[in-house]
């Protein structure tokens, strides 16, 4: 057989057409699929996000980062999930690590949906420029930490609008079944009545949670950076924790209403307070040795660090009276962890989340009617119960002193940890609607005007003093 030598200017030719066609298809393809980047990931939320794969999500993550141990831990992690036992997830990591490094994900733009959660000082800055250059973002909890940073996310959901990209932030805590039934009681009047206006010695809503700065993720201890307790860096508790339990009152309150901060939001009170932590206790979390500069200010007795993880205020919410407060401390009680306490006043009845040492530790609801001597309730909140069994099998209710208690089925105990995975779910569809419901946009804007909002009013408060 006679052997065919074709011209070296031919095989080229021949050589950019196949290399241009592998192209096509590959851009082809990657319109049928979503690509992450990760921008700074400095919390462990970050990495959450890929617990598990998502059909239709490029397995090719780009992750744009200064190189240090906030980057290390989170490649550990998304290497723990892929190298885990039972259904492994097959991320592919690829780092740049530049100090230029959020311009070159601007410049590079390999991605289409980018995931924030990390150092929270300059996350505001970094979604709106984010946006401006035409990318989604998912952002993890508080987008913003105080009223320069509200500024900045009130023009990033219109910079949003006319670039047609969707911003979302990370709200967990809507899909734990307790706090899911108590929204689905709260709209069933034969059971709640309507909602208790209240006054602010006995608010309408009152939402409070327990945070430890101790704690395990996936089966380890985690490690938190040191930057964590730097309130202009994390923020403070009354702008971060918060966002979760204000979240929660407007959604419980006014489900799918567009809410308008200007008219819909009174804030009547607020104070913030620190947690003292030991240089012992700051190295058993951090893994450093000594506080760094940054911190020293706050710093008593050379070995007491005082950050304000604390707040609480009061605000009205359309009339309705509301009382937020989150807290934290450094380690939970032995088979216990953080602890969600949510409290909503109906005029027929009362449902209330509790999470103490009585419920052992896990979120739990209960149905107390207002009235003792109410005949009906109990016909009234078994058949409530029918319609609830039909979107969620197997939920039922008991008897207690003071009313019925939600028996929940241990598959929908998911844990915090999967939560993540069904934001995001909700999130892709979200994207592939090309739209966020009406609601969600002002009601985050809301949102993160009353944190920042309660935070200004906790420091003239504590400055008054």
């Amino acid at each position: 057989m006679k052997k065919i030598v074709l011209p070296v200017a031919l095989l080229a030719m021949l050589a950019a057409c196949k290399s241009n066609d592998t192209k096509k298809e590959n851009e082809q393809g990657d319109k049928k699929l979503l690509s992450i980047i990760t921008l700074d990931p400095g919390h462990f939320h970050a990495a959450l996000v890929q617990k598990e794969m998502y059909p239709d999500v490029d397995s090719n993550v780009y992750v744009y980062a200064p190189a240090g141990e906030d980057l290390d831990l989170h490649l550990k992690r998304i290497e723990a999930f892929n190298t885990r036992a039972a259904n492994p997830t097959h991320w592919k990591e690829n780092v740049y690590t530049g100090a230029d490094f959020f311009q070159k994900m601007i410049q590079e733009k390999k991605g289409n949906l980018v995931v924030m959660s990390g150092n929270n000082q300059k996350k505001a800055e970094y979604v709106l420029n984010t946006i401006d250059a035409g990318m989604n973002v998912l952002a993890d909890k508080p987008m913003a930490i105080d009223q320069p940073g509200f500024e900045l996310i009130k023009n990033a959901f219109a910079k949003a609008a006319e670039k047609k990209v969707l911003l979302y932030d990370i709200m967990t805590e809507r899909f734990e079944i307790n706090s899911t039934l108590q929204r689905e009681l709260a709209q069933m009047q034969k059971v709640f009545g309507t909602q208790e206006k209240g006054t602010p010695d006995n608010p309408g809503v009152t939402k409070s949670s327990v945070h430890f700065l101790y704690k395990s993720v996936s089966g380890a201890v985690l490690q938190r950076p040191a930057w964590f307790f730097d309130v202009t860096q994390q923020g403070e508790g009354i702008a971060d924790v918060s966002t979760h339990l204000v979240d929660l009152a407007q959604i419980e309150c006014f489900p799918g209403q567009a809410l308008d901060y200007q008219k819909d939001v009174e804030l009547v009170s607020a104070k913030h307070w620190t947690t003292p932590l030991t240089l012992s206790q700051f190295t058993e979390i951090t893994k450093q040795p000594a506080f760094p500069d940054y911190l020293k200010q706050n710093v008593t007795k050379d070995t007491i660090l005082n950050t304000y993880f604390n707040g609480s205020f009061q605000y009205k919410l359309r009339g309705i009276n509301i009382k937020i407060t989150a807290t934290w401390d450094y380690k939970a009680p032995a088979g216990s962890g953080d602890t969600y306490y949510s409290a909503l006043r109906g005029t027929r009845a009362n449902l209330t989340i509790r999470q103490g040492l009585e419920e052992n530790y896990k979120p739990t609801l209960y149905i107390e009617p207002v009235k003792s001597n109410d005949a009906s309730f109990e016909k009234d909140l078994t058949d409530a119960m029918a319609t609830l069994q039909a979107k969620y099998p197997g939920v039922s209710i008991k008897k207690t002193a003071k009313g019925w208690q939600a028996v929940v089925p241990e598959k929908y105990n998911t844990g915090h940890e999967a939560h993540f995975g069904q934001v995001m779910q909700h999130y892709l569809q979200f994207l592939k609607e090309k739209k966020l419901p009406a609601w969600e946009v002002p009601n985050m804007i809301t949102k993160y005007f009353t944190t920042t909002a309660a935070l200004e009013l906790a420091k003239k408060s504590a400055t008054k003093k």
